[in-house]
């Protein structure tokens, strides 16, 4: 295995990176989509409501892979031409996206509906309510079940693999075609992931414990 990892670090390497840098775009643009959604699901306009939940429904509901495909086979033929990367993180970001409306929405329905009224009454409005007083309450209570999430998103972004996205799977996959050592490459390839999911859950477990003091 020590002999495998020598003669292929960069590639590894290579793969951890573009693995971190779809990782992070996914984490931060499901963030914002996902807490958008929960937001509009919540809303008055019944408009609003029934189209944000039904983006929430559909791509909760279907593969990861069908959404991934859809921007590396099917958009090139209409509109835009997506590379693997782009395909890949595009894709887990919507389909995360989904998944992180439903646990946001959960988390601000569990606040008090006092604190949005307290808010209003004080002269905010209702978009500042919501970010200074409801979200900040909203996110905490979440944290467990939004961690998951973050780490589900880590081990999904194997899903670039399969559009040739450069990332560590794919590295390993093309380490293990030529090497036919499968084993060691896979294991290596399962102690990069952990590097990104074991800090990250400790995290999350971290800020749970400090919140729930708060």
């Amino acid at each position: 295995m020590a002999q495998l990892f020598q003669t292929y670090s960069a590639d590894f390497v290579n793969g951890f990176k573009f693995t971190i840098y779809a990782s992070l775009l996914a984490l931060i643009f499901s963030l914002i989509i996902g807490t958008l959604m929960a937001i509009l699901q919540l809303s008055h306009n019944r408009i609003i409501r029934s189209l944000s939940k039904a983006y929430v429904a559909f791509f909760r509901n279907i593969p990861l892979l069908i959404i991934v495909m859809f921007f590396y086979v099917i958009a090139p033929m209409y509109f835009y031409s997506f590379d693997g990367f782009q395909a890949g993180t595009i894709g887990l970001t919507i389909y995360t996206s989904a998944f992180i409306a439903e646990t946001v929405r959960s988390g601000i329905q569990t606040v008090p509906k006092g604190q949005m009224e307290a808010g209003l009454s004080s002269g905010f409005s209702y978009a500042e309510t919501l970010r200074f007083i409801v979200l900040p309450q909203a996110f905490k209570i979440v944290v467990p079940p939004l961690g998951n999430q973050f780490i589900n998103l880590i081990k999904n972004s194997s899903i670039l693999a399969m559009v040739a996205g450069l990332d560590l799977m794919y590295q390993g996959d093309l380490i293990a075609s030529n090497t036919f050592n499968t084993f060691d490459t896979y294991i290596i390839v399962g102690l990069f992931y952990l590097i990104l999911t074991l800090p990250l859950s400790y995290l999350m477990n971290y800020l749970d414990k400090h919140w729930s003091k708060a």
